[in-house]
């Protein structure tokens, strides 16, 4: 991400591509959602799939045929009509996803450590250790210290390709750190914190020190209709879809997934 290409955090979630919607287009009559393309483009904007991606270009063109291949690991994926039926990815891109996915975690299991790795790479000028750590107990629901692929890609089909709805519930479950279904102040300023931490400070203009600060006061008052100090999902998502702010730098956190 070249620095120029962000600004700094004037009303959205997290620091944004200049407040542009990349989805813009896709979306007509009104309300109705079109399910986008996932071209290579797209894909390359996640840092998640470059990853994988990445891995899967060094082992050479894709020459996986039928379902899933499935080698010996300790974990074995469903079945790939399964997957391609919880999720909004085609065949061909879950083997590509798949390959990639076992070529980097060959035990079938992605750990906390593996993502605090892959998002020091992607940003080496900040401190991604928090924000990993966060986004790995959003894609860990079950709690269990370890992602597996099918996790993962149903993740990824939600920030990629999902409803806004689906989108901002995703949201809320990153930032809902305790995941007792609601977000509190302190839960906010943790994750916004930690994006910053991760990447903010070298935005540009330059971001002052209390601006993570700010922004959670700003949109907290928004949530928080009735001021009981935590925000249900169903504050979060009525706010979030009314105001064009947050809408903006919701698409959905692009630079940071």
């Amino acid at each position: 991400i070249k620095p120029e290409d962000e600004k700094a955090v004037d009303g959205g979630m997290v620091p944004d591509a200049k407040g542009k919607d990349p989805n813009q287009g896709e979306q007509t009559d009104g309300s109705k959602w079109q399910r986008p393309r996932l071209t290579r483009k797209s894909l390359m904007k996640c840092c998640l799939v470059k990853w994988i991606i990445a891995s899967t270009t060094q082992q050479g063109p894709d020459t996986c045929e039928g379902d899933l291949e499935l080698s010996m690991v300790r974990h074995q994926p469903e079945g790939l009509d399964q997957l391609q039926a919880q999720t909004q990815f085609t065949r061909k891109e879950l083997q590509s996803l798949y390959r990639g996915f076992k070529n980097e975690c060959p035990s079938g299991l992605v750990d906390e450590e593996t993502f605090k790795n892959i998002y020091s790479q992607f940003f080496p000028q900040g401190d991604a250790t928090m924000y990993a750590h966060f986004l790995f107990n959003a894609f860990d629901m079950d709690r269990s210290g370890s992602i597996r692929f099918e996790d993962f890609v149903i993740g990824l089909s939600v920030l990629l390709r999902g409803s806004v709805p689906e989108k901002l519930r995703w949201a809320f479950n990153l930032y809902d750190i305790n995941k007792d279904g609601y977000i509190t102040k302190e839960e906010m300023m943790a994750i916004m914190t930690s994006i910053y931490d991760m990447m903010g400070r070298y935005t540009l203009p330059t971001i002052r020190d209390d601006s993570p600060f700010e922004h959670v006061e700003k949109f907290f008052q928004k949530m928080d209709r009735n001021r009981d100090g935590m925000v249900t999902v169903e504050e979060f998502i009525e706010t979030c879809q009314k105001d064009e702010n947050i809408m903006s730098s919701m698409q959905l956190f692009e630079h940071v997934i």
